[in-house]
């Protein structure tokens, strides 16, 4: 019992976007469905707020699906620096509420910078530089430089591939 409760909060966060991501399916079946109604309406008007509402469960499927393939790139990339030793190492001091101390981080953060700036073609670098910026409290920046990682890891397989 205690192992099955173990790999549980293991995998709390996978199932946690599980339940979201089902919940949004959800949410996108039914607006498609009252989309599909409405076009079928003899009003005009009806059908013009049809078509309107369908253009919701097309955006919606397209971030829903964009976000699951930056989720599961990154994760792919995490694992390929954990087996090359190269993951960053989360030692920084923290307060009382468990927050990273700022300074600790934007201190350790000049060191993925430069490390970034030597290797600008280097998705591990842009990696690290993501996970310092996060550590440092800049989420916009941290997800930038993740998707600049994610993009150079893409081509670096690619390149393997041909």
């Amino acid at each position: 019992m205690n192992r099955f409760f173990g790999r549980l909060k293991q995998n709390r966060t996978k199932i946690w976007v599980g339940a979201v991501t089902l919940l949004l399916v959800f949410y996108l079946v039914v607006s498609f469905q009252r989309s599909l109604l409405l076009l079928t309406d003899p009003e005009p008007v009806a059908r013009a707020i049809g078509a309107a509402y369908l253009v919701l469960p097309v955006i919606g499927a397209w971030a829903l699906i964009r976000e699951l393939l930056f989720g599961a790139r990154t994760e792919q990339m995490a694992k390929v620096l954990e087996a090359e030793g190269g993951l960053p190492v989360d030692n920084l001091p923290r307060t009382p509420a468990g927050r990273i101390v700022r300074a600790a981080a934007d201190e350790e953060f000049e060191k993925y910078r430069a490390e970034t700036e030597a290797a600008p073609d280097d998705w591990r670098s842009w990696f690290r530089l993501s996970c310092a910026y996060d550590a440092a409290g800049d989420r916009k920046r941290a997800r930038s430089a993740m998707r600049d990682a994610v993009r150079l890891f893409r081509a670096s397989n690619g390149a393997l591939a041909r």
